[in-house]
């Protein structure tokens, strides 16, 4: 007998299910209604079009009303808007919005695809707001590039940071409109776990993009062209793109009282079907189960969606399946990079209160020997025993054929073991002889059978606090791109012969650059009697979790007046460092640098973006300048000039005379060699001063100025002590230059300060630095006086007179305190 089956909703879940059902029984009666005039798009290509990146509007409609309707011999009523629903007299009631007529349908089997809405929350000055639009569906995306070429749009804000709201911002780059990219929570992507979004973070710095994280929109002022933040800070918008997520479009259920449940979305069980007989719901609606923790949740993706279209046809048409969950896959491109994951994240997890270990590698997406290998950062989730609960993955190349084999992996009820054992496909230009799927497995039965133990990124603050034995086994040569501060260095391949150096009265907290090495020097100390740990994912991992949102900066500095070989006549020689596992990369400049003539220039390319920040800190660390440093394509290509390339005939290690100007290009420097707190205020106040006139500030500490930056005491030992005694623990505790009366005359001033209402030394410092000014302390002079870097604020960089002179060289007021 013949079924009358009703359709509420086109696009991913109802298309589907409307051709599967016709596949399945040529007989019944399928009505597919849709309230607008768009049966079956590409709603995941809407940012793209926007952007051109796909030039033919008519690539998106997947499916015409006649077309379709004449293939799969369906009825389908587009401007057709269900407005109720009678369960118990299985009928529907239907708005034609061309013809404004209203009818009621009857139905055997009726099949709810109402999918989701933009969040829209209750802004103040939203209704007065012309300029602010959302992204949904083929209308929306017409509107929003209309608006774009009529009214010459140059900035626009996007509010949150998911998955259209990122790709709404490449593209809207892509057409040189500058973004700012507004979310509240701390990271972007909320489906991967803070430190790998942190890698998108950095990403994104490097396009331009003024990305204001832990921040929301709370007023729209000037009729859209201001937007005022929860910190009260304003951002300037010609458009606004609300992309603060989806909630169910669930009303038309509720009020036919179908049973709701989490957010608002439709309950259904493994059949699909909600609390009525004959009345299932399917896609962006309904709730689902998680398939690793089984709990209710809602996960608006295209895939479960087509997914649900299909086993619902088959449930009305009597197959026995069912629907056993959702485990979340999805993927998405940010710029060079792509971003993908499965399963729950840590944070899931945390917030459930399940257990879990977790571990990182950074292994490439090919043979590195093999051109244009990149890094891949790689994360595994998985209980202690084994089983698979989510995984994540950052890179440029193979990052979603990780992501898919472990999803694969997952559904099938594999271990995170079991992954070494998977037999991929491999050739030097896929692949590695092993996969960095099998380098997860081998990793995690290491740690699964206690061959090592592990702490991640997160401990070390409290390590550092607690002054725990940290033991570096990278090379002297690594060190110059970051390193944990108290750190003890031995590398690897010296481990043994100096092994009695390492304590055995404590835990050893071992590191390397991205854990490889720290194992292998775990498994050495663990034979001779130590008790250790590795840090997962070695260095780099912490450096990534620690990225600070800065804008972006390209050095280019230029020889013309001096010894050096200039810049830009010379022909640099050029390296390749594309594919290098680290320390590869830093190593190959070491020792081609190592073979050139002072002021000679390097070339280098490199496929890991964490190359750019890479080279800034060696360059600044060895002496050596960063004379471009970009990135190409999806290759960072920097330039380096051995020595300190200079524009003026000033002796490099020279200082101008105290009080003099010195002038050459734009900006402020300053070499502040005092300790006395009245200097000290005096330099702070001329920094603020220069930095709100729209100068580039640096200020260089060295030697007795270096007590300005201290914010905690530690303890030491031998000559450093002795400094220790003699010098201010803090800004709090200097001295003023004159009439100090042992400590009186600065009290003085400092109260004098407070009636007047001055800031403090420590405000005035805070200040600064949010206004961008660089803090830099002298590497020379810290060694000299026994400072370590836990002592001084956060915020401080690091360098000698190399990083000095070179922000000097772009300054016109330069000054020695």
């Amino acid at each position: 007998m013949s079924k009358k089956i009703v359709i509420i909703g086109g696009v991913a879940g109802g298309a589907t299910a409307a051709t599967r059902l016709r596949r399945l029984n040529e007989k019944d009666e399928i009505i597919l209604f849709e309230k607008g005039e768009y049966i079956s798009f590409a709603n995941c290509g809407l940012p793209y079009h926007v952007g051109g990146t796909i030039q033919n509007r008519e690539d998106l409609l997947l499916q015409t009303v006649e077309g379709m309707s004449e293939q799969y011999n369906l009825d389908i009523r587009n401007f057709s808007e269900i407005t109720a629903i009678d369960p118990q007299k299985k009928t529907v009631s239907v708005l034609n919005h061309q013809t404004k007529e209203t009818y009621v349908e009857t139905f055997d089997k009726l099949i709810i695809s109402t999918g989701a809405k933009a969040i829209i929350p209750p802004i103040e000055g939203f209704e007065q707001a012309k300029n602010v639009f959302s992204l949904r569906n083929i209308p929306d995306m017409d509107r929003i590039k209309n608006y774009i070429e009529k009214e010459k749009v140059k900035e626009a804000t996007i509010v949150g940071g998911g998955f259209i709201g990122l790709e709404m911002m490449e593209n809207l780059i892509d057409l040189g409109i500058h973004v700012n990219l507004v979310e509240m929570s701390s990271q972007v992507m909320p489906n991967i776990d803070f430190e790998l979004a942190q890698i998108l973070h950095a990403q994104i710095n490097l396009h331009g993009v003024n990305l204001i994280l832990n921040d929301g929109l709370k007023v729209f002022s000037k009729q859209g062209n201001e937007l005022i933040l929860t910190s009260g800070r304003t951002v300037k918008s010609d458009l606004t793109l609300l992309s603060i997520g989806v909630v169910p479009e669930s009303s038309l259920a509720k009020e036919s009282g179908i049973a709701i449940g989490l957010r608002g979305a439709i309950k259904v069980n493994k059949k699909l079907e909600t609390n009525y007989p004959d009345i299932y719901a399917i896609g962006d609606v309904i709730e689902v189960t998680d398939f690793v923790n089984q709990q209710q949740t809602i996960i608006p993706l295209a895939w479960p969606a087509n997914r649900q279209g299909r086993l619902v046809a088959d449930i009305i048409n009597g197959l026995d399946v069912a629907y056993p969950g959702t485990q979340g896959t999805s993927v998405a491109k940010v710029f060079e990079l792509t971003a993908a994951s499965t399963g729950n994240s840590e944070n899931t997890l945390k917030r459930l209160g399940i257990d879990y270990k977790s571990i990182h590698i950074h292994p490439n997406s090919h043979a590195s020997y093999y051109p244009d290998a990149s890094p891949i950062a790689l994360k595994l989730l998985f209980s202690p025993d084994g089983k698979i609960l989510g995984s994540q993955a950052v890179g440029t190349d193979g990052v979603e054929k990780r992501i898919d084999v472990i999803s694969t992996a997952m559904k099938f009820g594999a271990k995170a073991d079991q992954l070494a054992s998977i037999e991929l496909a491999y050739a030097p230009p896929y692949s590695s002889a092993k996969d960095p799927v099998n380098m997860l497995g081998y990793t995690a039965d290491n740690l699964l059978n206690q061959k090592v133990e592990t702490f991640d990124w997160q401990e070390i603050p409290n390590l550092l606090e607690k002054n725990a034995y940290l033991l570096d086994v990278r090379e002297e040569f690594e060190l110059a791109t970051g390193e944990l501060p108290t750190s003890h260095v031995i590398p690897l391949a010296k481990l043994r012969s100096r092994i009695n150096e390492v304590p055995k009265d404590q835990t050893i907290y071992v590191y390397c650059q991205v854990g490889q090495r720290g194992y292998n020097a775990a498994r050495i100390l663990m034979q001779h009697g130590y008790s250790v740990k590795n840090l997962d994912g070695g260095f780099k991992t912490y450096k990534q979790a620690t990225y600070r949102l800065s804008t972006p900066k390209t050095t280019i500095v230029s020889s013309k007046k001096n010894d050096l070989v200039s810049v830009e006549s010379s022909k640099p020689l050029s390296i390749d460092a594309c594919g290098l596992q680290c320390p590869g990369p830093i190593l190959k400049v070491k020792e081609t640098i190592d073979t050139m003539s002072n002021g000679e220039t390097l070339e280098i390319q490199a496929s890991d973006f964490g190359f750019i920040t890479d080279i800034e800190a060696w360059c600044k660390n060895t002496g050596n300048t960063l004379v471009d440093n970009q990135l190409i394509g999806s290759k960072v290509v920097a330039k380096i000039t051995k020595g300190i390339a200079t524009v003026n005939e000033v002796e490099p290690h020279s200082l101008p005379p105290e009080g003099v100007l010195h002038e050459t290009k734009n900006g402020a420097t300053m070499v502040v060699f005092s300790g006395d707190l009245d200097k000290a205020l005096a330099s702070m106040i001329i920094a603020t001063g220069a930095a709100a006139m729209g100068k580039e500030v640096t200020i260089f500490f060295t030697f007795w100025g270096l007590s300005i930056l201290k914010k905690q005491k530690i303890k030491k030992r031998g000559m450093a002590k002795m400094f220790d005694l003699m010098l201010p623990n803090s800004a709090k505790s200097l001295s003023i230059s004159k009439m100090n009366m042992m400590g009186m005359g600065s009290k003085m001033m400092q109260n004098v300060m407070k009636q007047k209402n001055v800031d403090s030394l420590e405000v005035m410092i805070e200040k600064a630095n949010n206004l961008g000014i660089k803090f830099i302390a002298c590497t020379m002079s810290m060694d000299i006086m026994g400072i370590d870097r836990s002592e001084l604020f956060d915020f401080v960089e690091y360098g000698g007179v190399a990083t000095y002179l070179g922000d000097s060289e772009r300054a016109n007021l330069n000054l020695f305190i």
